[in-house]
């Protein structure tokens, strides 16, 4: 390592604007594992099932499982035994039952959930959220062929209706103030 290489590691590590990011990251992380598994918690309830840690809990693919059986209402095989090889089928077997589904999951591989890997399981959740919640969207006497943009829009301004000094009309201005992201969270809260 060179002195000007160590001198730029050095000033990255004091650099307000490089902590302050990633303290904004692993706060929105926090928060993002906390709302995903309060969502998971709430689909698991009709299976008397319950999510702890959501990076632990999803590596042996069981609670992924049924999770995708509760929100399809179609079966998933399990693989019942405790090995790694087991807790990698699991998963691979949600993964590929996601894309049957037409839900593109991109750069997930079974391996990197049954390691735990925060991002890419946030990453996961987050894209079965979008399809399970958007598909509950009923639109009725409207154009079939919204968008997913638009669907997810359409549900935002319905769960957000009736909360004052929140209307959401875009993904932009409607969001700054924080007010309509709150008011999501408390009428899904379980």
């Amino acid at each position: 390592m060179s002195a000007s290489e160590s001198v730029a590691g050095v000033a990255d590590n004091n650099n307000p604007y490089e902590e302050n990011r990633h303290k904004f990251t692993d706060q929105r992380d926090a928060v993002q594992k906390k709302t995903f598994t309060k969502w998971i918690n709430k689909h698991l309830l009709k299976c008397q099932l319950m999510v702890g840690d959501l990076f632990q809990d999803l590596r042996n693919g069981h609670y992924l499982l049924t999770l995708l059986e509760v929100l399809s209402q179609e079966y998933l095989p399990h693989e019942k035994g405790s090995m790694r090889f087991h807790d990698l089928q699991n998963v691979r077997v949600a993964l590929d039952f996601l894309n049957r589904k037409g839900i593109r999951i991109v750069n997930i591989r079974p391996d990197e959930i049954v390691d735990g890997n925060p991002k890419l399981t946030l990453g996961l959740i987050w894209t079965i959220i979008l399809h399970y919640q958007i598909s509950d969207v009923v639109v009725s006497g409207e154009d079939s062929s919204l968008t997913a943009k638009e669907a997810l829009l359409l549900w935002s301004k319905r769960t957000t209706a009736g909360y004052p000094d929140v209307n959401v009309r875009d993904f932009t201005r409607s969001w700054t103030d924080g007010r309509a992201f709150l008011a999501i969270l408390h009428r899904n809260r379980c």
